[in-house]
């Protein structure tokens, strides 16, 4: 039985497909939660949770909000690759009131992360979560600006976080790529329990990922610290996704997949190590 923590959680992003599968999942164990999001909630809200409608850009609103929260789960923001103006405000002004109201509240962050945050690294590599960020977009560059933001936070102000390098979080996977990245929404709502509920976290990071047998391109993570292991697997679908790729040789040749096309200039097939700038 997983404890209920004793004070409430501040869940944004609230309205999303994944912060709707966690509000029914945690509400279902019992927690207290406030959520927030832009946009309406569309089902029920979960026995004793209540909902604010807010922009994560209202600084005010979103310290009010956190107040008497002893955790912050962070899924509010943009959410695909889009032009710097849009995801500028959301994602960069708004995570940095996300963690002012943790450092006032001394509440622990679990920050929804991404592979964008690494996706120009190739499929053929093998990660340790200490890799070097090689995002794909300003989507990814958000998300490794959030890392840090994370890191600052905590060596500056103690304030707890753990990263989740979402993977491909969805029903199913749908694609090739998916046969590693795909992330179940069971192990994504049990590895944002074990976040909540862990010890001390200091700043860490998580690959989410589920128990993919395909999944060689991340490693070395904090999951054991943590307590959390996933048990859902893409592998059922590997028989009739095996060969569903895109035919682009950019999205199949990085972990971002279709995010690394997006605006890609180069040629497709041009060195892409960090010394090979002068030879694209």
């Amino acid at each position: 039985m997983t404890a209920v923590p004793t004070k409430p959680v501040f869940l944004t992003g609230a309205s999303g497909a994944l912060g709707r599968v966690l509000a029914k999942w945690l509400g279902g164990l019992g927690w207290t939660l406030v959520m927030t999001d832009i946009a309406a909630f569309p089902d029920p809200l979960p026995p004793g949770a209540s909902f604010t409608k807010a922009d994560l850009n209202d600084g005010p609103t979103i310290l009010r909000l956190a107040e008497g929260c002893g955790a912050i789960v962070h899924l509010g923001g943009v959410s695909v690759e889009r032009p710097f103006e849009e995801v500028l405000g959301p994602n960069i002004r708004g995570l940095f009131h996300i963690y002012e109201a943790a450092r006032r509240e001394k509440a622990r962050v679990i920050f929804a992360s991404s592979n964008h945050s690494v996706g120009f690294h190739e499929r053929t590599e093998s990660l340790p979560a200490d890799t070097q960020f090689l995002p794909d977009g300003f989507y990814g560059l958000s998300k490794a600006y959030g890392e840090l933001m994370g890191r600052l936070y905590w060596f500056k102000h103690g304030v707890e976080n753990v990263n989740l390098r979402i993977g491909s979080a969805c029903p199913e996977p749908v694609n090739n790529r998916m046969l590693a990245s795909y992330l179940s929404y069971a192990d994504f709502s049990r590895l944002v329990v074990a976040c909540v509920t862990a010890g001390q976290t200091g700043s860490c990071v998580v690959w989410g990922a589920s128990k993919n047998s395909r999944m060689t391109w991340w490693r070395d993570d904090a999951r054991a610290e943590l307590g959390w292991e996933p048990t859902d697997s893409a592998d059922p679908y590997a028989g009739q996704l095996a060969g569903k790729v895109s035919g682009d040789p950019v999205e199949e040749r990085y972990m971002g997949g279709a995010f690394c096309s997006i605006g890609y200039s180069r040629s497709a097939f041009a060195p892409a190590g960090l010394f090979d700038s002068a030879k694209g």
